[in-house]
Parts: structure tokens; sequence; C-alpha cells
């Protein structure tokens, strides 16, 4: 029995529309395992990613919630079924805690917590009757520690590890495994700043025993872990994949 063979598995992954990010190395994972895969971002990109891929592409605003419940679904007309839920996306703004915009405030909650929870629950209204199902939410190092400059960020990814833990506790014993990945520093678009900025990435290189930044590929072997079979006993998890930086 391969525990992590996911045929004929139907699987959502948010947040897929950067050609290099980790939304698409997951998407990608899942199906070298089998299972059929639908994408969505709110990136025009999501349709190129989607014909090189063999995904089905759909691009939704996840702050419009009205486009949210249409975005999902599509994917749920298009899949017939959904056993594997990935929230992927998310955004971040950089600003002192003390002129932080309120409506960027407001923006980056909706899209990093809110549009989570209703993916979560509109994906557990499905699981629940079935009595499977397996959801991953992405958090982040600053689920652990506050960081500075990302208040918004911060708050918004420590909700991610909470919400993962209360959904746990919740539908564990319907069947339902939710996890969360908290990716360190990757070399992403996200943290595409730190490339100009020396002084702050030898900063982070020297509290990372691995010596190097992350890369997409190596949140696949998580993903399809958390995706699978193998994963069954696991509930409320925040796994770090960060090359050993919160060790340090």
């Amino acid at each position: 029995m391969n525990l992590f063979d996911l045929t004929g598995k139907k699987a959502l992954v948010t947040g897929a529309g950067s050609p290099s990010g980790l939304g698409r190395a997951m998407a990608q994972a899942l199906q070298e395992q089998g299972a059929e895969v639908a994408i969505l971002s709110r990136s025009a990109r999501i349709f190129d990613i989607a014909r090189e891929d063999g995904f089905f592409g759909i691009q939704a605003d996840l702050v419009d919630r009205e486009a949210l419940k249409r975005g999902f679904d599509e994917a749920l007309a298009h899949l017939g079924a959904l056993d594997i839920l990935v929230n992927a996306h998310g955004i971040t703004k950089v600003h002192p805690a003390e002129t932080f915009p309120v409506a960027e405030w407001d923006k980056m909650l909706e899209i990093n917590l809110t549009s989570v929870f209703l993916l979560c629950q509109m994906a557990a209204r499905i699981m629940i009757p079935k009595a499977h199902g397996k959801i991953i939410n992405l958090a982040s190092m600053t689920t652990f520690f506050g960081s500075t400059l990302i208040p918004s960020y911060a708050a918004s990814k420590g909700g991610v590890g909470q919400l993962t833990r209360a959904l746990a506790n919740e539908w564990a014993g319907q069947g339902i495994n939710v996890n969360a990945i908290a990716p360190g520093y990757m070399d992403t678009e996200m943290t595409a700043g730190l490339k100009t900025n020396h002084a702050r990435r030898q900063e982070i290189f020297m509290r990372i025993p691995a010596g190097r930044f992350g890369t997409a590929g190596d949140i696949k072997g998580i993903a399809v872990f958390l995706a699978s079979q193998a994963s069954d006993y696991v509930h409320g998890a925040i796994i770090p994949v960060d090359g050993g930086y919160l060790g340090r």
C-alpha cells in the first residue's frame, strides 16, 4: 500500500498564481501523486499556469466574498467532489505599526484569515457527510513570533495557526484532518525585497542552520504527506518547513 498515493482524489489549491510560488509547487506535488487539481488565484497568470501544468484554473479575488464563493463553486462543479483543500493564498504589506493604514489592515485580515475560514467552512460542508477530507492551511514563521513592520500579516498568520487548531478540534472526530504548514524564509516573490537588502538577508542566513533560503520544491513533500492517508492521525499540527530556523 502506498500511503502517499492520491489517485482519484480531487483537490483545490488557492494562491497558485505565482510561477515560482508555494501554491503552484503544492498543486504540482498533489498532481504528481495522482490527484486532479483545480487552482484559484486573483492573478490572470492562473490560466497560463493551469495550461502549462494541466490544472483547471479559476480567477477570483478572495477579498470579495461573493467572488470567493463563486470561485469555490466553480472548482467544485469542475471537480465533481472535494477531498483536499490547500489554502496557500496570502499578501503582505510593510508599514510601521504606528502609521499602518487601517484599510490595509482590514484587507490583510480579510484575505489572509477570513477567506481561509470561509473556504474551510465551505469545504467542511462537503467533507463532513462523507467523513473524510484533508484541509491544509499556510501559516508562517510569524505564527510563532511577532516580527516587525508587518503587524497585520503577523496577526493574520497567528490567527491561521489558532484557526487550524480550532477547526481540528471540531472536525477531527468527523474524519477531517486540518493542519498547517509554516514555511520559513522561502525564495519567492514575497521575499524578493530581501535580495536587495544584503544586511537583512545575511542576518536571516545566520539563523538558518541549513544555510539557505527554502525553495518552492522544499514544500512539496509535506503537502503530499498532509493530503494523504499517511497523515490520518495528524490533527491541528503546525509544521515548520524552515531549514531549522525555529530551532536556533
